[in-house]
Parts: structure tokens; C-alpha cells; sequence
């Protein structure tokens, strides 16, 4: 799934590329990613782009008083093409989901792999018109360390979950949180409300750490090379069974019912490794 860095080099790389640019047509594939229906997606038609944002995990394509929302979710990607073919979309057909073509030929596909699709776009007036943006919380890189602290008050869940959930922190999720627990030496499973100040401290440190560097490693990539580029920088999410490159010790993953975790025994939980909480007691 993108996250904050991988989204935000997507906004960079459209201000670069197609802000200035009049979009001369909307294709939609697939009828269930277009979350809204008034304005209609032809209320786009001649309008030019004139920014690109991020909010959280969300893209935001601004034309003027208008922005075309997007949530690329878990499969979703989006492709840019500097000459998009002259064939039109087959509705259910293939990966692509809907298609924005400009003036000079060039645009961009959103893609959807898998039979999961949540895939979604939105065309609004206000981006707060878009539920998942009314809901989110801080963004990740905007909080000293006196915010984070007070916002891990009271979160009586694990903190994986706690730096997963966009009502709490905008974002982050499956892969970076496991970066930044690494980085910290904090275990996914500890309660974030009894963290101590020192760990706090570490994680807050560890996420801006982890964040910004992903950032800088995606700034000037191409749409093509970010989910590459993303992996390459891991150090233990999707690397189970390989050895950390911290101490050696072999990375462990937990899995759940669609999704999986990663962590280092030796630097995250004292040498135990963590059992699956739906097969038997945590072990910390």
C-alpha cells in the first residue's frame, strides 16, 4: 500500500510534470472506484491542473475550485504515461480503473490489482467532503515530540495498530510502521499507553526519522520506480527470514487474517519471539 512517502512523491512528481497541463477527457473502467457523482467526472473536461497535494495516504489533483481525490488503497498505483494510447476503456476490462488524459498527449492510469477492489476516487469542491480525509488525524511529520506524546495518551491498544490508525496519525501504515518500531526498539505488540517516556521519545524520533528519509529516497522518482524504490529501503517489513541488518538475528513475522508484521527479536522484544495472539498468549 502507498504510504505518506511514496504518496507524497506521486503529488511531486504531477506538480511536475502536469501541473499547467488542460485535461481533455476522463475515462472511467471501473464504475465502483468513483466514490462521488456530483460534480460529474466531464466537469473536469478542459479544465487545467493547477496543483497536487497529499492529505495522509490521499492524493489530492487540484484544478482550480475542484480536486480529484484519490485513495490508492492496497493494490492500487498510479501510472504515468507520456503518450497514453488512443484506445478506449472496456468498463470491467483490465487492471485500470479510470484514466485522465491531457492535452499533450500525455495523462495517467489508476490501476487496481487483485479482486479486492478498494481503489477510489473523488471529485469534490472541498477535499473535507471526502469521508476518509474528514476523519484523519495529524499528519505524521507534523507533531513534536510534545504532540506525539500527548496523543499516545490514553491509547490503551497496541502501538502497531495506534501508528496504523489514520484517526490517530495520518500516514503511516503496514510497512513504515514496522520500520519505525524497528528503528525505535519498540515491540509492535506493546500497549501504547504504558510506552515510558524514553521509548516515546525514541519513536517519536524514529518516525520522523523513518518517514523523512523514505521521502528524500522517493523525491524525483517516476511513478514506475517508487514501489522498487520503497522496498529497497526496508530494513525488516517483507524481509522475514532474512537476517537484520542491525544485530543478525533472523527476522520473525506474525500474520494475521490479511495483512503481516515484521520485526527483530533481538532488537524489538528481548530475544522472544512474539506468538500469534489467535493461536496463543502474547509473548513479550
Amino acid at each position: 500500500m502507498p504510504e505518506l512517502p511514496e504518496v507524497e512523491a506521486l503529488a511531486a512528481y504531477l506538480r511536475e510534470r502536469a501541473v499547467g497541463q488542460r485535461v481533455e477527457r476522463v475515462d472511467v473502467s471501473a464504475i465502483s472506484a468513483l466514490k462521488t457523482f456530483d460534480p460529474p467526472l466531464t466537469a473536469l473536461h478542459g479544465r487545467t491542473i493547477t496543483g497536487a497535494g497529499r492529505h495522509g495516504k490521499f492524493l489530492d489533483v487540484e484544478l482550480d475550485d475542484l480536486h480529484l481525490v484519490i485513495h490508492l488503497s492496497r493494490a492500487g498505483w498510479l501510472h504515468y504515461r507520456d503518450a497514453l494510447p488512443d484506445t478506449l476503456l472496456k468498463p470491467g476490462k483490465g487492471p485500470i480503473a479510470l484514466r485522465v488524459r491531457l492535452g499533450d498527449g500525455s495523462g495517467f492510469d489508476l490501476t487496481e490489482a487483485g479482486t479486492q477492489k478498494r481503489l477510489a476516487a473523488y471529485l469534490v469542491t472541498d477535499v473535507g467532503q471526502v469521508p476518509g480525509i474528514a476523519r484523519l488525524g495529524p499528519d505524521a511529520l507534523s507533531l513534536d515530540l510534545a504532540a506525539f506524546t500527548e496523543l499516545m495518551r490514553g491509547r490503551n491498544a497496541q502501538i502497531k495498530g495506534v501508528l496504523r490508525d489514520q484517526q490517530v496519525l495520518a500516514g503511516i501504515g503496514n510497512a513504515y510502521s514496522d520500520e519505525i518500531l524497528h528503528t525505535a526498539r519498540v515491540s509492535p505488540y506493546a500497549r501504547a499507553d504504558r510506552l515510558t517516556p524514553e521509548q516515546l521519545e525514541n519513536l517519536h524520533t524514529a518516525m520522523v526519522q523513518v518517514l523523512t528519509e523514505a521521502v528524500t529516497r522517493s523525491a524525483g522518482q517516476k511513478a514506475a520506480t517508487l514501489k522498487a524504490e520503497k522496498r529497497a529501503g526496508l530494513r525488516v517489513h517483507g524481509r522475514a527470514g532474512q537476517p537484520c541488518p542491525v544485530c543478525g538475528d533472523t527476522v520473525r513475522e506474525v500474520s494475521f487474517a490479511d495483512s503481516s508484521l515484521q520485526y527483530c527479536p533481538t532488537c524489538q522484544t528481548g530475544g522472544k519471539p512474539l506468538a500469534d495472539r489467535r493461536l496463543s498468549k502474547l509473548l513479550r
